[in-house]
């Protein structure tokens, strides 16, 4: 049964349902010559009809193919009932403002009036904002009510082709229901913002900084460039993050190269399959094409069995100080009482940390570099460390772990990584990450630094963004207040395609 006609009053035409049925792909012809007061009809194929803008409104979210758009179960879809009774409010004269008042309120927290993804209660409250015409964006550039202009931008700017269509042609100069040819305020609106998120990046470059395409990777050679992206699953993927992510993902590109990516997996107390499966979710959200995933764990026999070989050779040792004072000493250039312990009393420790023996957690594995030299990160690094937790990929296999210093220059040579790119906070640690490599006696990795991505007034650090999740003051890592991606995509920076997420705008950042 095919909707053949919609008829309504040319005076107050249904822009929700027009918009609805545009979305949904459903292009029946028009009749706008019903008597005013006229409810809006749909006619059938077979000679039935339906009346009533919301009856037939909640037709078309029963019968389209868009995701949840009149609900996924019955709570959602009594709440989209709810708002569709509240929607004529902003159509209502004098309580347009406390309507607006709700509404804004009500998307404190929300990306979408219902559920995670545009439904058929967004289509109402839009319609009647735009059918509000001066009134609205007047409320809207005075930024009163902030809420509700960032639903509403995100709106327009996602779903700009049609509903521009309906407003240029219901929403005119002269009133409802007549047509202008001239652009409308909400019709600008919409291209300016199109306009803003497909721009040119180089246009939003400001201050001295260089445009990406004047920077190049030392050394570099078109088609020979792989690069890594390695999160430690202990967190959701935040703004910070995306930084990183976004430049391997340009710079393998430009170069026509690969990147992978790469859990950088060591600490068993912080890190779960949870993260695991939602960072593999952001990075696709953020439309990063890579070649594979790899994990640090997948390497953990042959970092146990370098680790072995560094101390049989005398460039490693077994330490047991106590963590605090181990601090001290390396502040202070001290050597550590373990430091000139023979090979057999150094091997025998390390089979007491494997075992994961109460002798052994009192001790960890230390490179034996150099403790006077200026730079502290070479004051004889922690390699390895004793910790009895089950690893969330592997189990209780192992009771010892590689630290990040350790482990990442050996897997970046061991895949194959021609440039390791790193935030200059690591700066003081590339000396490190070269002297190890050196002594393991694999291929240099070249590092590439960018510059730490800061906010103000926004928290980076994972460990205080999962402080506020553990203590219950947000409900998950997705809460709209926090700068992970799921964050800002709930709050309303949503896919413009497929193929273009929120690294599109990102990258114009």
């Amino acid at each position: 049964m095919d909707i053949k006609t919609l008829s309504f009053a040319a005076s107050t035409p249904p822009l929700a349902l027009i918009a609805a049925a545009k979305l949904a792909g459903i292009s029946p012809s028009i009749n706008s010559s019903l008597p005013p007061d006229s409810a809006p009809t749909l006619h059938f194929s077979n000679g039935s009809k339906l009346r009533g803008a919301f009856v037939l409104l909640r037709y078309i979210g029963r019968t389209s193919t868009l995701p949840n758009f009149y609900g996924q179960n019955a709570f959602e879809t009594s709440q989209i009932d709810e708002l569709l009774e509240y929607a004529p409010v902003l159509s209502s004269g004098p309580a347009f403002e406390n309507g607006c008042k709700y509404i804004d309120e009500y998307l404190e927290k929300r990306t979408f009036l219902v559920g995670y993804s545009l439904s058929i209660a967004d289509i109402a409250i839009w319609a009647g904002l735009a059918g509000a015409g001066k009134r609205w964006e007047s409320l809207r550039k005075s930024k009163k009510y902030q809420n509700l202009a960032r639903w509403y931008n995100s709106i327009v700017t996602e779903h700009g082709t049609s509903l521009n269509e309906v407003t240029t042609t219901y929403v005119g100069k002269k009133g409802l229901g007549e047509p202008s040819a001239t652009k409308t305020k909400d019709q600008a609106v919409i291209t300016d913002k199109v306009r803003n998120v497909n721009g040119d990046a180089s246009d939003n470059i400001k201050g001295g900084g260089k445009p990406l395409a004047e920077i190049d990777l030392p050394d570099a050679e078109v088609g020979k460039v792989r690069l890594r992206f390695a999160p430690e699953p202990s967190g959701y993927l935040h703004i910070g993050h995306s930084k990183a992510a976004l430049l391997n993902k340009y710079f393998a590109e430009r170069y026509q190269g690969q990147v992978i990516i790469r859990f950088d997996d060591t600490n068993p107390a912080k890190e779960s399959n949870e993260f695991v499966d939602n960072l593999v979710k952001d990075i696709d959200t953020l439309g990063i094409k890579y070649e594979t995933i790899t994990y640090t764990s997948d390497y953990f026999p042959e970092l146990m069995e370098l680790a072995e070989k560094l101390i049989s050779q005398g460039k490693a040792y077994v330490d047991d100080t106590p963590r605090e004072q181990m601090q001290k000493e390396r502040m202070d250039g001290i050597e550590s009482k373990c430091r000139n312990h023979s090979v057999e009393e150094n091997l025998k420790l390390w089979k007491e940390m494997i075992a994961g023996s109460e002798r052994g957690l009192q001790c960890c594995v230390r490179g034996k570099l150099d403790m006077q030299d200026p730079n502290k990160s070479l004051r004889d690094p922690v390699y390895y460390r004793c910790n009895p937790m089950p690893h969330h990929r592997i189990g209780s296999k192992y009771k010892v772990y590689p630290t990040y210093d350790f482990a990442c220059p050996f897997v970046d040579s061991k895949e194959g990584i021609t440039h390791a790119l790193r935030s200059s906070e690591y700066h003081d640690r590339n000396a490190q990450y070269y002297r190890i490599q050196e002594d393991m006696g694999v291929k240099k990795v070249l590092i590439y630094e960018f510059s730490r991505l800061n906010m103000v007034y926004t928290l980076l650090s994972k460990r205080k963004l999962l402080w506020f999740v553990q203590n219950g003051r947000v409900d998950s890592w997705d809460d709209p207040r926090f700068p992970t991606v799921q964050g800002i995509v709930r709050r309303g920076c949503v896919k413009k395609s497929q193929s273009h997420g929120v690294g599109q705008a990102l990258d114009h950042q």
